[in-house]
């Protein structure tokens, strides 16, 4: 992340719905496949991988391929302002987000993810 994330593009990557529930369960879990993002929100796999397409170009997120998986997380060096901010919001809106964390929760076959490399 070569510039700092203004307010301005935090907010406008959050002007979404679909982006700020991909943004909290993110948050919530650490790291989650597109398999499980879009099985959590009900959504298409194009829909899916677009947003967060969005939300990596707007530095929020960063993704690793393993396998035929690819899997996003929180941006390394997302500020602590961020981090913080999307923090609140999940502990205050986990109700809100309680439908999609329970299809994540029972999601059969969730990939495996593999160990730590040193």
């Amino acid at each position: 992340m070569a510039d700092p994330l203004s307010p301005t593009t935090v907010f406008k990557c959050l002007a979404d719905d679909t982006r700020v529930r991909l943004m909290l369960l993110i948050t919530r879990e650490d790291e989650l496949c597109v398999c499980e993002l879009t099985c959590a929100l009900d959504e298409s796999q194009p829909k899916i991988s677009r947003h967060l397409a969005q939300l990596r170009t707007g530095g929020l997120l960063a993704d690793r391929r393993q396998g035929q998986w690819v899997y996003y997380r929180l941006h390394p060096e997302l500020p602590d302002w961020v981090r913080h901010l999307l923090s609140t919001a999940l502990e205050a809106n986990r109700q809100w987000l309680e439908p999609d964390s329970n299809r994540l929760d029972t999601m059969g076959d969730r990939p495996e993810r593999a160990a730590a490399c040193c």
